[in-house]
Order: C-alpha cells, then sequence, then structure tokens
C-alpha cells in the first residue's frame, strides 16, 4: 500500500557566510544540510524529504528563500508549534519565518513566480569587518552613476549567455528581467556599515548560475571605466559572443524574496 505524503512550504532565512551554499554536499556545511540534519533530529524515524525553491552559491544569503517538506505517513499536528521546536533546533544562522500545508500538485520550482535578489556595495573607503558577511567593498573610486545607467540596461528580456556560467547541457539564456536599479540602500542597517552604500535590485522568474554577480561584476568595471554602456548593450544580444568574466563577490549577495 502507497504510504500517505502530506506536503508543507516552509519558508527561511538565512546568513550564508560560512556555508558552502543550499544544495547538500558530503564534507561541507551547507543550508539544507543543516535542515535535514535538524529534521532527523526533530522527527526521528520519520521519512521524509527537502526540496529548494533556489540553489544560492557558498556566501550568499537569504532574507526569504523557501523549501518544500515532503512528509510520510502522518501529518503534522499543531504547525505553529513544529514552527517554533524546528527554530529551537536550527543553528542561530537560519531562521524558519512561516510554514503552512500544501497539496501535492504544488510545485516549489514552477510555481515560483518572481524573485527578487539584492546586490549590496560600497566603494571607496575600507568597510569595517563587521560588514563582510552581506556587503561587497570596492576600494576603487567608481562612477556610481553611470553604473545607476548601466544597470537599467539589464531590465527586459535579453539573452544572458554572456553573463553566466556556461554548461554544458541546454541552458535557456533568454530570460526576461523585470527590475533592474541601482538605489542608494536605506533597506539594511547597521552602525558599521559606512554611512552611505548602495544595492543592485534584479527581479525576474529565474536567473542563470552567476548571472547577478557577474551583471554586478560588470557594473562594477563600468564604474572603473574598463566598460562602457555601449559594451553592455552589445554583451545582451543573442549572437554576440563577448563573455564577461568578472565575478562579484558572492557575500554581497541576498535573495530578498520569493514570490509564489
Amino acid at each position: 500500500m502507497q504510504p500517505k505524503r502530506f506536503y508543507y512550504l516552509i519558508k527561511v532565512q538565512y546568513l550564508g557566510y560560512r556555508l558552502h551554499g543550499w544544495q547538500s554536499q558530503p564534507g561541507f556545511k551547507t543550508v539544507a544540510g543543516l535542515i535535514k540534519k535538524t529534521f532527523k533530529f526533530i522527527l526521528p524515524d520519520r521519512r521524509l524529504k527537502v526540496l529548494g525553491s533556489s540553489r544560492t552559491d557558498a556566501m550568499v544569503s537569504a532574507n526569504e528563500s523557501a523549501f518544500e517538506l515532503f512528509l510520510e505517513d502522518d501529518p503534522l499536528i499543531d504547525l505553529a508549534v513544529f514552527l517554533k521546536l524546528l527554530n529551537k533546533n536550527l543553528p542561530p544562522d537560519i531562521k524558519a519565518l512561516s510554514i503552512h500545508e500544501v497539496d501535492k500538485k504544488f510545485n516549489i520550482i514552477q510555481d515560483s513566480k518572481q524573485k527578487e535578489y539584492h546586490y549590496l556595495f560600497s566603494f571607496g573607503e575600507k568597510n569595517h569587518p563587521f560588514s563582510a558577511p552581506l556587503m561587497s567593498n570596492f576600494q576603487d573610486n567608481l562612477n556610481i552613476q553611470l553604473m545607476e545607467e548601466g544597470a537599467k540596461l539589464f531590465k527586459g528580456i535579453h539573452h544572458f549567455q554572456n553573463f553566466c556560467v556556461r554548461s554544458s547541457g541546454k541552458s535557456i539564456y533568454e530570460r526576461e528581467v523585470v527590475f533592474s536599479e541601482i538605489q542608494e540602500n536605506t533597506i539594511y542597517t547597521a552602525n558599521f556599515f559606512p554611512e552611505k552604500s548602495y544595492v543592485l535590485i534584479v527581479k525576474g522568474s529565474g536567473f542563470l548560475r552567476y548571472q547577478i554577480r557577474l551583471m554586478m561584476g560588470t557594473l562594477v568595471q563600468l564604474g572603473k571605466g574598463e566598460l562602457s554602456l555601449e559594451d553592455i548593450e552589445r554583451s545582451l544580444k543573442a549572437d554576440v559572443d563577448n563573455q564577461m568574466t568578472y565575478i562579484a563577490p558572492a557575500s554581497g549577495l541576498i535573495l530578498h524574496k520569493i514570490e509564489f
């Protein structure tokens, strides 16, 4: 007889600075690995599976990410009590935000409508070391106004084959970015952050591997005078092979929100 299965959508926050990304990997501390380890402790002898909505890279953080918990045989009795139990046993750099039951038709990959990423950065004088887990610091004199112009070029439907790590598989390079802007940072605050910092905000339904970090790296090169606005426009065309090479540091990237 087929066991009965129950499905739960759980939203989480995590600081990725000490972690080796989302996906479980032998010998490394990862977000998924630590979450599974916690489930084994609070749900001993239960058959379960965890599937994430987004595979963030090493040192990348999330203000709001999500995963689906597949639980066999018996349902969770009290979701509010379970959420407290989960948070009590998760490590301090991972927090469960919410949990609710979904049906078997729910698909955490396909039902993700929009992801919003933030890249937090400053430039010039070196930051306080406490800023390092969340904010990249470029010790150059960047033309921030030109970078703001450049960020807007990514909005729309473009071919991002030059803004990703190309795989041997059949990746779909044509993607739509519905929002792309650099703004002065008022979202993340701390008394050890520099007086002025900035955030690249990018929204879309899905992104290629390293796409946003390569977009950010390209904007840094633009701000340093190493690239032009025309170089970026040209690199977004389907028939142009002009691979961007500067991948911005991972610790400035934050998965800010996922909408289902």
